[in-house]
């Protein structure tokens, strides 16, 4: 009798060693993650559909494997995938009711894999299902309003989950798989990584195509992997990046990859001799909370301790900060390139083929009228509010002047090379939240510290884990870096995530 498979902190090394000696089978493993989501899935709410062909494809996985296929790293490997990806035999709902037939909507049947799923199949990995949203991906920190209903935090499960790819970071950290596809307008990769203790990579904008991939803003919108390690994550985005002509702003990524990949230059020496910028007013005048001011002071202790030098607030006096504008009577992020969004759907409904049920924004208006996202109590109310909005919901077929938004992230980035090149710096080093996670249904929303920032810069980010509250939720950090700086950050994050060793293995009830 084969011995069970501990699922709880496999890799995809431990995972690729285990098939190696044959330990146990894709099929095995793949039935291994089927039998735990089935035990806690119920109660986490982080899957919504699940891959009735995955056993067949993961048989498919050992039938090429002992024929002696040499095989990709990412062969076998157990993923999620996040809702708004289109995946051939799945709707792709949004979170939405409106939708989704199973909730009384419409379903939007994609004729065609998004380009960042038919990368992950093309390398042999086994998609177990897709995962919870909000609606239309407009929260950053919880589900609660999806058809599906709340997903609960793994690591933390009276704490917001983190959002908008909750039921990604969930599945992670509940060990239904080893890797989970994420996607981030507005912090929607930062937040489920640092809220469920994992490690999560928010790319530079046009690294990895987004499209075929449910849009809040197509100069926004970044698709990155969601994993339990540093190594394990950067062999995803190995996958993941990269030109398509399917999606041409990717042709920016031209040459800059690295060769060898993303796990090429992983070190545990990569902080020695560094110079890391550290959180202040100058980037944002919001302060950390006292409890957070003391877990970053034992993380910079930390990495001073692997060699690094620390610059305390190098964008003070720079103007960095007075670049992020709130939305329109409140005190959250900043939106600006989002005002493309009636015209990115207008093209995603097109991509979705000639039987689709929504072909063009104004059918997908008039199926969704009764919860008009932009109206009074909309998800998005705060969209009319951004330039060019209006013009472009007047007529979607044709794309707005993006003049304010390509302004401040023009701005941002040249503020931000200035400031490192002035300081020397090799990165910034912040903890992702200015505060502990607020409850689950607390209204309140995650305090992060970088999200406006590297969204509108369309900056990478890299999240590690770094610790725990007194409450039990985690705390991460987020190292930020020019743009395309991938592999250096991920270098930083994995020396400190092996010398530190940080992250826990949640315990799930029931």
């Amino acid at each position: 009798m084969t011995a069970p498979i501990d699922l709880t902190e496999l890799t995809v090394a431990t995972v690729q060693q285990g098939y190696a000696e044959g330990s146990f089978t894709c099929e095995a493993l793949t039935q291994a993650c089927i039998d735990r989501i089935a035990r806690y899935n119920p109660s986490l709410n982080a899957l919504i559909f699940h891959n009735p062909e995955a056993l067949a494809d993961a048989r498919e996985i050992d039938r090429r494997r002992a024929a002696g296929e040499i095989l990709s790293p990412l062969a076998g490997i157990p993923v999620v995938i996040k809702d708004p990806m289109d995946m051939v035999g799945f709707p792709t709902t949004g979170g939405w009711s409106l939708l989704y037939s199973g909730a009384g909507g419409v379903d939007l049947l994609p004729e065609r894999d998004s380009p960042v799923v038919a990368r992950m199949r093309a390398a042999g990995a086994i998609m177990l299902g897709k995962t919870n949203v909000p609606i239309l991906s407009a929260s950053g920190s919880h589900t609660n309003n999806s058809w599906a209903g709340p997903t609960i935090n793994a690591a933390a499960p009276v704490c917001v989950p983190g959002a908008s790819s909750a039921g990604t970071a969930s599945a992670v950290a509940a060990a239904f798989c080893v890797l989970g596809l994420a996607e981030e307008t507005g912090g929607s990769i930062q937040n489920p990584a640092s809220a469920q203790g994992l490690v999560g990579i928010k790319p530079t904008h046009a690294l990895v195509p987004n499209t075929g991939v449910l849009p809040l803003s197509s100069q926004r919108d970044v698709v990155g992997p969601i994993a339990r390690c540093v190594r394990d994550a950067a062999l995803c985005l190995d996958v993941l990046a990269g030109f398509t002509m399917a999606d041409p702003k990717t042709v920016a990524s031209v040459g800059r990859i690295p060769a060898g990949g993303y796990t090429a230059g992983l070190s545990t020496s990569a902080l020695t001799d560094t110079r890391l910028g550290l959180y202040g007013p100058g980037w944002r005048d919001e302060p950390l909370s006292e409890e957070t001011a003391a877990l970053y002071l034992r993380a910079r202790a930390e990495i001073a301790a692997r060699g690094a030098t620390l610059v305390a607030d190098p964008f003070q006096g720079s103007g960095f900060a007075d670049i992020r504008a709130n939305r329109p009577g409140t005190n959250r992020g900043d939106s600006r390139g989002m005002e493309s969004l009636p015209y990115d759907l207008h093209c995603y409904l097109q991509r979705l083929g000639p039987n689709a049920a929504l072909k063009t924004f104004a059918e997908f208006a008039a199926a969704t009228a009764a919860q008009n996202p932009f109206g009074p109590e909309g998800v998005l109310k705060g969209m009319p509010a951004l330039p060019a909005f209006k013009a472009c919901l007047d007529d979607p077929t044709h794309p707005p002047e993006m003049t304010d938004f390509i302004l401040a992230r023009e701005a941002s980035r040249a503020i931000l090379d200035a400031v490192m090149t002035e300081h020397r710096l090799d990165a910034l080093v912040f903890p992702q939240m200015r505060e502990a996670l607020p409850g689950l249904h607390s209204g309140t929303p995650i305090q992060e510290t970088t999200v406006s920032e590297i969204n509108i810069a369309g900056l990478p980010g890299i999240v590690v884990p770094a610790g725990y509250y007194a409450s039990g939720a985690p705390f991460c950090l987020i190292f930020v870096g020019r743009a395309w700086s991938e592999a250096s950050l991920l270098a930083l994050a994995y020396d400190y995530e092996q010398a530190t060793r940080h992250r826990r293995t949640p315990v799930l009830a029931g």
